[in-house]
This record gives C-alpha cells, structure tokens and sequence, in this order.
C-alpha cells in the first residue's frame, strides 16, 4: 500500500511537470500529513492544492487525457471566464481544465481547482453557452469544497491522535507511515464521491443554482444550464455509467434549475460564441 501511495504521489508531481527528489517527496508527505492534523481549522489554500493533485494523479490511472490542444485551450479559456466571476476566483495552484478521453458523460471537480470532463460530456454541448453551463456546475462544486468534504472525519481524529502536539519536531518511521495511511485515506474517499457515489443530491442541486448565478454574472445565458440538462436527459438509460450513475436525475435538475431561473434575454453575442464554439468543435478530436 505504500508502494502504491509512493507512486500515486509522485504521479501528481508529474503532472504538474516537476519530478522531486526522494528527500522531497518524504517532506511533501510529512507536510500534508501535518497539514491534516490541524483538524481544528479549515484546511489552507496550499493544502487543498496537494489533496486535488493527488485526487487528479488518481483519477488519470483510470482515464486518458485527450490529446487536442486547441479545444483544450479553448475550455480553460471558457472555464477561466467563469472562474473570474465566482466567489473563489484564485486558488493556489490556479485553475486547470483537461480533457479525458472517454465516451462516458462525465466531469470532475478536484479539490484545488483541477477540472476533468470527457469527451463524451462535451458532445452533450450544442454551443459555447452549454459548455460553460457544464464547466460552471464544476466550478461550484470547487468553490463549495465538496470534495473536501466527502473526507471522513475519522481520518483528521486519527492524524490527531499520530501527531499528538504541533510541538513535535520530527516524526519516527512509524508515524510518518500512518500519516501516509491517513492521506491515502482522504484521497480514497475523494475519489469515490467524484467516481462511485457521486455528491448528494443536495450538493448537486446547490451546485446546479451557483452555476446559474455564474453564467449570468460572466454574460453567458443562465438558461443553457437547463438546455444541456435537458440533452443529459436524452441519453438518460444508457448503460456507460458516469452521471448517469452518480447525479441525480436529469428531470429532477432541470425542475430545480428552473425554479431558479428568471426571464432572460439572449444577448447579440450569442450568435458570435455559438460560432466560436462551432469552429472549435468542428476540428474537436472525433
């Protein structure tokens, strides 16, 4: 298991285009292993970062990234002008946006601000605005902390118990192994909310209404988000798993995002990003 912790580690290092030293990566372990202690406070910005990346180093031994330059610029773009006008428009890794090279309608939120959605989820978008709806839902999911609230908090009593006082200066073989346990654990249980249970329904409504509030305060059509709901719908039975699996139904969201809604006009610029978005689409990876 530590093995398996060791490389999983190493990977969101790699992802990020720097591979430490050993020395390094013991202290980067030790460090969130203190981090996770301090089950008294909200954990930090930095802390929130090196929990996200080893979620992303997890959820990419399952699923390949997609190899499309352009549409992958072309969704941070997209996904950054939401960014800008939500309530947590900085982290402190910054905002990612990748593409994952599957059919299955899906997307993921790692804690930090690390986004993935698949192939299969994008070909759910008939326009620009629809794309944003998807990225915006993600978004909310990041400003909410709900990955970091799906870590049990049996995991913070028992790094509290291992690290004991903050006063200890170094930490034995021993501890830094079940420091090692406890981050593992939070990041297992991460990885089966985004992956196996999915959010409450609660969340995901809740998710659903923030995603509005952006659409319409970045100038996109607060609607869209009720419009690709409606396209999730009709594919509602297909048997690859993803949302279908771990979100709420797609009549009920549409019902709550509805509820939601005012009456809206469609600006001028919307036939100018439907075409954008066109363009982009039409050179996407098939």
């Amino acid at each position: 298991m530590k093995k398996h912790l060791s490389i999983m580690i190493f990977a969101a290092f790699v992802f990020t285009g720097c591979v430490p030293s050993l020395t390094s990566l013991t202290e980067t372990a030790v460090k969130t292993g203190s981090a996770v202690s301090k089950a008294a406070r909200e954990i930090t910005p930095e802390e929130e970062y090196y929990i996200g990346r080893s979620v992303a180093a997890r959820i990419l031994s399952s699923y390949k990234l997609l190899n499309d330059p352009d549409f992958t610029a072309y969704i941070n773009i997209t996904g950054q002008s939401i960014v800008f006008h939500s309530e947590m428009p900085f982290t402190f890794g910054g905002y990612h946006f990748a593409i994952l090279d599957s059919k299955e309608v899906n997307a993921f939120a790692c804690p930090g601000g690390i986004i993935f959605i698949t192939k299969g989820m994008i070909d759910l978008a008939v326009n620009e605005d629809q794309l944003a709806a998807i990225l915006a839902h993600e978004v909310a999911h990041i400003t909410h902390k709900d990955g970091l609230g799906a870590i049990k908090s049996s995991r913070w009593t028992e790094a509290l118990t291992v690290m004991g006082s903050e006063a200890a200066k170094q930490y034995s073989p021993g501890q830094v192994s079940q420091l090692l346990s406890v981050f593992e654990g939070s990041i297992d249980d991460i990885v089966k909310s985004l992956v196996t249970n999915g959010y409450s329904r609660t969340q995901e409504y809740s998710a659903d209404e923030t995603a509005v509030v952006y659409l319409k305060a970045s100038g996109y059509n607060p609607a869209a988000l009720k419009d690709v709901l409606s396209n999730l719908q009709s594919k509602t039975g297909s048997s690859d798993g993803g949302m279908f699996k771990t979100h709420p139904s797609p009549t009920d969201r549409i019902k709550e995002v509805t509820a939601k809604l005012t009456e809206s006009q469609v600006s001028d610029f919307f036939k100018v990003r439907t075409k954008r978005f066109s363009d982009h689409y039409s050179k996407f990876s098939k």
